[in-house]
């Protein structure tokens, strides 16, 4: 093992050792994961397309839900393209300062996921209580300050990973046991004491998760506070059916998210190591695959510039 100091407790360069356990049918994982992620980038590109191109959806709502199909794409590529170097070609080895760059981008991405979901619920509880006010109060501005305000907070609280791990001396070796470069993978493999890390990354979760499941619990208790207050039952429905592909992405992202979470602090000697690696992965990968499914299905205008766009070039075709 080489090191970059003389010291001989920072490497050079860390081993991701990929699945434990699960060596001999690394290639077959490799394939859904591959599938998972073509459809990640096909359907979360073709959704940024769609608002881009189609005036009707230059609203809020849409803005905000190509931010986060944005925001999809590079947390997903943040660690696939790694991941399946090591399933298909065995190539492990990643560089010390790379791993700390892996580790700021997977936990940055994360964090925006989370913010901009939040976001999102607050942007159905404008629609749907001030309805009147959803335009003079969601403009271009406040969305794109909301935006960047939100990729900040996750790089403000995101980069003292880098740091803290940095710090930690690597006496017991290299060997990650996981498929990319995460915290607390990272810092449970070092001789060092580790709990600051630990607590760190509590306080992170609490203010970043904490916060924005707090922010989307007040968001809906209102909205369903003001739907039940309609007096027909055709509104309710409406306003209802507004909300569904966002919960639908809610529960696709935060279920895995806690799973991970908990696994890691309370979980490592009960749960399977690579039962953890693969809710790891899926974590990083779920939300960017199913996102733009939920929302090319659930949401009305979405689905209809789809299938009026297949029509139009089934009949082209035909023309030719």
């Amino acid at each position: 093992m080489s090191f970059l100091n003389g010291t001989g407790l920072t490497p050079a360069s860390f081993i991701l050792n990929g699945i434990p356990g699960l060596e001999e049918v690394h290639l077959w994982i490799s394939f859904p994961l591959c599938t998972m992620y073509s459809i990640a980038i096909i359907g979360n590109f073709g959704l940024m397309y769609l608002i881009y191109s189609e005036e009707v959806l230059h609203r809020p709502m849409y803005i905000f839900l190509a931010l986060l199909s944005f925001t999809d794409v590079l947390m997903c590529s943040s660690t696939l393209p790694n991941t399946l170097c090591i399933l298909w070609f065995n190539l492990k080895e990643i560089d010390f300062k790379a791993c700390l760059a892996q580790m700021f981008f997977v936990h940055t991405f994360t964090g925006m996921e989370s913010g901009v979901l939040m976001l999102m619920a607050l942007d159905r509880y404008v629609a749907i209580c001030y309805p009147l006010r959803y335009a003079t109060i969601l403009t271009n501005s406040v969305i794109s300050k909301a935006g960047f305000l939100t990729f900040l907070r996750g790089v403000i609280l995101v980069i003292p990973f880098t740091f803290l791990t940095k710090r930690l001396p690597y006496c017991r070796g290299n060997v990650i046991p996981h498929t990319y470069c995460d915290h607390m993978s990272v810092a449970k493999i070092s001789c060092g004491n580790v709990r600051i890390n630990a607590i760190y990354g509590l306080m992170v979760a609490l203010l970043i998760g904490g916060f924005d499941i707090l922010c989307i619990t007040i968001s809906y208790t209102m909205i369903l506070r003001a739907v039940v207050s309609l007096s027909s039952a055709d509104a309710r429905q409406k306003a209802f059916s507004t909300c569904t592909a966002h919960i639908c992405a809610i529960v696709i992202t935060y279920v895995p998210a806690f799973f991970t979470f908990f696994t890691h602090r309370f979980g490592g000697h009960t749960i399977p190591p690579h039962i953890h690696i693969i809710m790891a992965n899926l974590y990083l990968l779920m939300p960017p695959t199913m996102n733009p499914i939920v929302y090319g299905v659930k949401t009305k205008q979405i689905r209809e510039i789809v299938i009026r766009f297949l029509f139009k070039e089934k009949d082209n075709s035909h023309n030719i």
